[in-house]
């Protein structure tokens, strides 16, 4: 049976919005490689770029690794989606 024959709905997982502040970043690709959900990039230019925010999945290890303190992630709720 499927979800649309039961009635039920698919739980989605946990969200989040990343915050990049471009003046505290150096550029040193932390958050790039620390990212299991491959969510950030780095320009050619060498900035951090949120690249899919779709994927983000509010693990934060981006933020807890940042060396500058320079990302902010907050987690969203389906119904700010």
């Amino acid at each position: 049976m499927s979800d649309k024959e039961t009635g039920s709905k698919k739980k989605r997982g946990k969200r989040g919005q990343i915050q990049i502040f471009p003046n505290w970043c150096k550029g040193c690709g932390l958050c790039v490689e620390f990212c299991p959900m491959k969510v950030l990039e780095q320009g050619s230019n060498g900035a951090i770029l949120v690249a899919h925010p779709e994927k983000c999945t509010a693990c934060r290890w981006c933020e807890l690794h940042c060396p500058d303190f320079a990302i902010f992630v907050t987690e969203i709720s389906a119904e700010e989606e």
